[in-house]
């Protein structure tokens, strides 16, 4: 399906009919985009019905915790989606820095399972994906296809993972445990910088018509559904903010790239509060920076290209960040060493620590981005900046335990925690920061023609039309329609009421 081609009404009858039956048959009804978005109070009414459901088993109720609103033991919801504020002994910055903990998400433990979600269903309740004849694929650097085959195992269909072999060991363990069979877990050559390998496997895949490839980064869905539901989870932590600090101020959000679907979230937070949007990227491979390339571990990150759905002309601010700090900082922040360290000589409370845990590579990433643009913008303690952690710290022990072999082969002591606390949160330097003026967007922008248009065989005609903020405007018009299919889908199966 070309990626431009979105659904918005029935396109095959039969397959319509097919998914239908399929779903009445395995008893799954379909969450809305607007219950996702606002579940605090949509949803609230199911709670009872789902709070006995383990939230990392393939159950279909587990489809209503596909949100921001759980809280932190992962079975009740919250009013505001859960968060942390990192106080100034932790950050040496004036202006607030909110985390969202993404790790509350059902199964997998990271947000992508919503961006998996997002990309599935406009194709399911408009009869271009048939449960029980197709084969969904997957493309990803380790979260997102792990979304994947959690939304394909409740479904029932199957779901086929494609993912760098570099990425960390729990992602592979966790995948072995969830698919059908081995062959189902597709490792591509490289790490998460290799993303053109994982392309031309899935150009290889698609051969086969029964393989319907649901690439998150060219998924107008995955930006849709993180513009809509990401966005408006984080305007409620920000409201929510407000009210602990009246007349704060939300200068920017901050997401590392990956394939952008995140970032769209920043386009509902400048519509709505003016706030900058702050691409982060490895400075191992600077793509956005310096057209450069390379390698690093800041999982979850795919680089070497501009995904087709990063809104490149409405971000603000590229800046980037070093895995080496990344690396350093997972090692303070979740050993008991590096933990006692923070509390007892920095004074960093007890419930801060604890969310520390819920913070992986990439939220580390984040966060060390979102300094570096407050100290950049001499930012005030009326300021905002937000930001997101993807996943936990439990997805990287593997890498913990490497790291630790090679740094400190005796142990972590005192002296090594405060010295990684110096050289990776009490100095952290503004540099490798970039304010885009029009000519950098337009060339972050046609940085994306060789991947999409000379690789991937996207029209000049359509990448073209993404160079104006009207096309992404009128991409939210899909969002109550799809919600309206949804809701005729689940009342053809029968399931329109309860879960």
């Amino acid at each position: 399906m070309n990626p431009f081609d979105l659904p918005d009404q029935i396109q095959d009858q039969k397959t319509y009919a097919s998914a239908v039956k399929h779903l009445r048959g395995v008893g799954v009804r379909l969450p809305l985009f607007r219950e996702l978005a606002n579940a605090a109070e949509t949803i609230s009414g199911i709670t009872a019905e789902i709070c006995t459901v383990d939230a990392d088993a393939p159950d279909p109720r587990n489809l209503f915790r596909v949100h921001w609103f759980n809280d932190s033991t992962r079975h009740g919801l919250s009013n505001t989606p859960d968060y942390v504020r990192l106080p100034k002994e932790l950050t040496g910055v004036d202006s607030e820095i909110i985390v969202a903990l993404g790790d509350r998400f059902p199964m997998i433990g990271a947000h992508k399972v919503l961006a998996a979600y997002g990309c599935l269903v406009p194709r399911l309740v408009t009869g271009t994906f048939d449960p029980v004849q197709h084969r969904a694929v997957w493309p990803s650097t380790g979260n997102y296809c792990r979304g994947g085959i959690a939304i394909s195992r409740i479904l029932e269909c199957h779901g086929v993972a494609v993912l760098p072999e570099g990425m960390s060991e729990e992602r592979f363990r966790w995948l072995e445990n969830w698919v059908s069979a081995e062959e189902d877990i597709i490792r591509t050559p490289g790490t998460e910088s290799n993303v053109k390998e994982i392309y031309d496997e899935c150009n290889r895949l698609a051969e086969d018509p029964n393989n319907i490839i649901v690439n998150q980064f060219s998924e107008f869905s995955n930006y849709l559904v993180h513009r809509y539901v990401t966005g408006h989870a984080l305007d409620r932590i920000f409201q929510r903010v407000c009210e602990d600090l009246p007349g704060a101020r939300l200068a920017g959000f901050v997401a590392a790239t990956g394939s952008a679907g995140t970032l769209g979230a920043g386009d509902l937070l400048k519509e709505r509060h003016h706030a900058r949007i702050v691409a982060v990227e490895p400075v191992e491979c600077p793509t956005l920076l310096y057209n450069g390339f390379g390698e690093h571990n800041i999982q979850g990150v795919g680089d070497k290209h501009v995904p087709l759905i990063h809104n490149a002309m409405n971000t603000d601010i590229v800046v980037g960040v070093s895995d080496a700090d990344s690396d350093g900082l997972n090692a303070l922040f979740n050993t008991s060493v590096g933990r006692n360290y923070l509390h007892q000589r920095k004074k960093i409370p007890l419930p801060v620590l604890d969310a520390l845990t819920s913070m992986g590579l990439s939220g580390i990433a984040n966060v060390l981005a979102a300094i570096k643009v407050a100290k950049h913008l001499a930012l005030t303690a009326d300021d905002v900046l937000i930001t997101i952690a993807t996943d936990g710290s439990n997805l990287y022990r593997t890498e913990l335990e490497k790291w630790l072999s090679v740094h400190t082969p005796g142990g972590l002591d005192e002296v090594l925690a405060a010295e990684l606390f110096g050289a990776h949160l009490k100095n952290v330097r503004v540099d490798h920061l970039l304010e885009l003026n029009e000519v950098d967007r337009r060339r972050v922008f046609n940085l994306g023609y060789y991947t999409w248009v000379e690789q991937q065989g996207i029209e000049t005609v359509d990448f073209e039309r993404r160079r104006h903020q009207s096309f992404w405007q009128g991409l939210n018009e899909l969002i109550p329609v799809w919600d309206e299919l949804i809701e005729r889908f689940n009342t053809e199966t029968g399931l329109a009421q309860g879960i």
